[in-house]
């Protein structure tokens, strides 16, 4: 089975430490901070442009997964572990303006998690799908963040600060794509005595920098309100995993290699500290769990037989353990589009959450987005608004595209032209949201603002790094506006022309970077 560029991505750029640490790293290590001088060969604002360029390729990429609920829940973990490294001190006034601090997700069922350069932090559904708590995820993103903020990147790879980024990126990709083998004879015979050699070479990790990651991401993990005990459960698993023969399941192993020393200073950190309160959020993670064991693996065979976990509870399980049942049963249901066993798992797991001591507002949230969103797929959209009233004040990203849909299953365009005011003020926001720019797209283009759509889908095509498709789309909203359409709109015309000139001058730049190739990129 061919697998995507994304997957490649994953495992070569998943803390790079598949081997032997290069001299010119292992030269720097013993510096009190590594993070200190790395800009000296590569800079902040080059190793961004540097991500950029990856993330561009990685977002056209179908194992790139754009599933609102899951994002918002992974978001909900990374941001205290962000405002904690600032705090700190880790992140200073440069690196916090030009880094773009953002996890994603990757459609993969392997456990994995990986940093690239620039601030963005990639994580396998397959990671999710094993943590039991949010404190074990959180360990794992604090570690990951570690390495960006101590520059652990920049300091791999400044010594090919030579060559253009274009061409960085290509040998990058090159390692990745050896990487991915989980044969070591045939990795090694892709990887030496090519330029992927040398890339890989570069990509790899120091025990020092492992060390110096633990470290750090135990103070983040804490200060940010997370138990201590996450990080040592995670190695623990972990270590666990490692003992089996994982069949390449567990790259996270190969790139992040545990030895006795980590294992023992994660346990001991924890141990000295005091006993935390508990954990919130125990049913929520539950959920997340639930819907990654589902989406990373859409395969038919696969739906069908987590879809039987409805009628398999065991009845001394935990609550946890009967939410993740029921939920991933209905979820598998929905994408097997049996909508009547869909709703029934949802309602029980509704029950259980209402019944649980605890409660839980999020856990509860998140099924009745489940169940909106069903009954839109479905096409019961009174259903739909039915189950999205009780959230009416709820403005968070998952019920913004929801009620964008339900405005758009309608005919009332006054609720279609509230929603689209909504989605503008979002999207000014967070430009790069490709899912709110296509909704926004389409409300627009049912209420007759043409011009608007067109540059709505031209922000989706630059969002997903398609810059030809954007010029594309401006210059069918120029063509447009020559034809005397665009209801006059002149206001946006003024935006498509600037988008254009941008988006032309960023292809002429890459056109530059491909033509430089392994000349030099000062």
């Amino acid at each position: 089975m061919k697998l995507s560029r994304l997957r490649y991505t994953a495992l070569a750029l998943a803390l790079f430490a598949l081997g032997a640490p290069s001299p010119s790293i292992q030269a720097q290590v013993n510096l009190p901070s590594l993070g200190d001088s790395a800009g000296e060969g590569f800079g902040i604002g080059t190793e961004r442009k540097l991500g950029d360029q990856i993330m561009a390729d990685i977002r056209r990429d179908p194992d790139y997964l754009d599933d609102p609920l899951l994002l918002e829940y992974l978001q909900s973990i990374w941001q205290p572990l962000v405002a904690a490294s600032r705090k700190r001190g880790n992140i200073d006034d440069d690196m916090e303006s030009r880094f773009a601090w953002e996890p994603f997700l990757v459609r993969d069922r392997s456990v994995n998690a990986f940093a690239l350069p620039g601030g963005f932090v990639g994580v396998h559904l397959g990671l999710i799908s094993i943590t039991a708590s949010r404190d074990e995820l959180a360990s794992v993103l604090a570690h990951e963040m570690s390495h960006v903020t101590q520059r652990h990147i920049a300091r791999s790879i400044a010594t090919s600060s030579r060559q253009s980024l274009v061409g960085l990126a290509a040998m990058i990709l090159g390692a990745i794509a050896a990487s991915r083998s989980t044969h070591t004879d045939a990795l090694q015979a892709v990887v030496v005595g090519s330029q992927a050699a040398m890339a890989q070479g570069q990509l790899n990790f120091s025990r020092d920098n492992e060390r110096e990651a633990d470290r750090v991401g135990f103070g983040v993990l804490v200060d940010a309100g997370f138990a201590p005990s996450g990080m040592a459960a995670m190695f623990a698993k972990l270590d666990s995993a490692s003992r089996l023969n994982d069949g390449g399941g567990f790259p996270y192993l190969r790139s992040h290699p545990l030895t006795s020393e980590r294992i023992g200073d994660a346990q001991l950190r924890a141990h000295n500290m005091p006993a935390p309160p508990v954990s919130g959020g125990v049913l929520e993670h539950a959920l997340a769990q639930a819907r990654a064991r589902v989406l990373m693996n859409p395969e038919v065979v696969n739906l069908r037989r987590l879809q039987a976990l409805d009628d398999g509870v065991p009845a001394g399980a935990s609550p946890s353990e009967r939410l993740i049942a029921l939920s991933t049963s209905a979820l598998a249901s929905e994408r097997l589009r049996d909508w009547d066993r869909a709703e029934r798992a949802t309602r029980r797991a509704l029950e259980l959450v209402h019944g649980h001591p605890s409660g839980d507002a999020r856990a509860e949230r998140a099924l009745r987005v489940s169940l909106a969103q069903m009954a839109l797929e479905r096409g019961d959209a009174a259903m739909a608004a039915r189950e999205l009233a009780p959230l009416s004040a709820d403005g968070g990203r998952p019920l913004l595209l929801l009620r964008g849909q339900l405005a758009l299953a309608g005919t009332d365009a006054s609720a279609q032209r509230s929603s689209a005011d909504a989605l503008q003020t979002w999207v000014a926001l967070h430009p790069l949201d490709s899912l709110a720019w296509g909704t926004l797209a389409q409300t627009w283009d049912r209420l007759g603002f043409k011009l608007r759509a067109l540059r709505a889908e031209a922000e989706v095509r630059i969002a997903l790094g398609d810059l030809a498709g954007a010029v594309d789309r401006l210059r069918a909203g120029q063509q447009l506006v020559r034809r005397g359409g665009g209801n006059a709109d002149f206001v946006e015309s003024s935006v498509i022309d600037a988008r254009l000139r941008s988006i032309e001058a960023q292809r002429r730049e890459q056109a530059k970077e491909l033509a430089r190739g392994g000349g030099g990129d000062r």
